[in-house]
């Protein structure tokens, strides 16, 4: 998960995630033509035109974008963050790209790539981490050195900052569960710290993801428990969701939340409502994982687009029962365009 940060504007709201919510300002401009040529701001270096979205997303589609940026440190993203809006270009802070669907003909904005990787071990058990360090990495680490509250992260794609937001979870563990606090930056570009305690998750869902001066997650603390066993524990997970998940092909994860209420997980559903296989040009559901879907080949956004919403509509002929993206997709798209969607990961 990208995603990857986690983000929410009050104007055009997109995804990133597997971290969700990246976010993008109300109006959109280009450089002076100074800028253009020296294409550097605040010893900022700006790519123009050349990065293809499809590079930076699991999935392996979208188009160019207009601006794209790595920032690795808070610092650097305060300044490309405030760069954004003094020149009201809209933007989109990502990290790994799972879980974002990227529109084919790209983004007029600025794609802000967030490589905040720091590991920091304040005291046993205690672990300060970038917003853009890998969760997967994080949870191998830690159990490998003897502690226990991430094993289920080693097999989750997508950033801290991503997996925090979405309070990514698996095998009946969130990232919830081990979070001490969070380090954030809002919109005026100030720093803030919020402790576990002044933070209430849900089932894939964060306070984050309705906090309007959200500008990014760049740090999580975690507070884990020593334990002679999390290795052996992360090495089990690891071995299900090789065996049962198409972990070599180009997918975003799980697409769907499990319902709520129902005791049936939706890939279950899409399964039972015979969907696995099933193919929209490019796009197509898993037949290891129905609730994977994965790009099988030179999928467009919109083949992707389709796949979802067919899948809802046949799973609620079926079961009565409405699917919910886990993803936070929409994609992105150029604002003359009529069919604006929103979204964020």
């Amino acid at each position: 998960m990208s995603i990857p940060l986690c983000y929410k504007p009050s104007g055009l709201l997109l995804h990133s995630p597997r971290t969700r919510g990246p976010l993008l300002c109300n109006h959109s401009s280009s450089f002076s033509k100074q800028e253009q040529t020296h294409n550097n701001w605040t010893g900022l270096k700006f790519i123009r035109g050349k990065k293809l979205l499809k590079d930076l997303s699991t999935w392996g589609i979208g188009g160019p974008c207009n601006y794209f940026i790595q920032v690795f440190d808070q610092t650097q993203l305060v300044s490309a963050i405030r760069f954004c809006h003094e020149h009201s270009i809209r933007f989109v802070i990502i990290g790994k790209g799972s879980n974002c669907l990227f529109d084919d003909l790209g983004f007029d904005g600025c794609v802000i790539l967030n490589r905040i990787e720091f590991l920091e071990k304040e005291e046993p058990g205690l672990y300060r981490v970038g917003s853009g360090f890998r969760f997967n990495r994080l949870g191998v680490h830690c159990s490998n050195v003897g502690f226990t509250g991430l094993e289920f992260a080693g097999g989750i794609p997508g950033t801290v900052g991503g997996a925090t937001y979405m309070n990514a979870g698996a095998n009946g563990h969130e990232t919830a569960d081990a979070i001490h606090s969070v380090d954030i930056i809002t919109m005026d570009g100030r720093l803030h710290r919020l402790e576990r305690t002044d933070l209430n998750f849900g089932y894939r869902s964060s306070p984050f993801q309705d906090m309007q001066e959200l500008a990014a997650i760049t740090a999580v603390k975690f507070k884990l428990q020593p334990s002679g066993s999390a290795k052996r524990r992360q090495y089990e997970y690891m071995e299900r969701r090789r065996i049962s998940q198409p972990l070599g092909e180009q997918s975003a994860g799980s697409v769907f939340r499990n319902p709520l209420d129902v005791g049936v997980a939706a890939a279950e559903l899409i399964e039972k409502a015979g969907l696995k296989g099933f193919r929209v040009g490019g796009a197509m559901v898993s037949k290891m994982h129905a609730n994977f879907f994965i790009n099988c080949g030179g999928s467009t956004s919109q083949d992707m687009l389709d796949l979802l919403a067919l899948v809802k509509e046949k799973v609620d002929q079926k079961f009565a029962v409405q699917l919910k993206e886990e993803i936070l997709y929409k994609y992105y798209v150029y604002p003359h365009r009529n069919d604006v969607k929103s979204k964020q990961r």
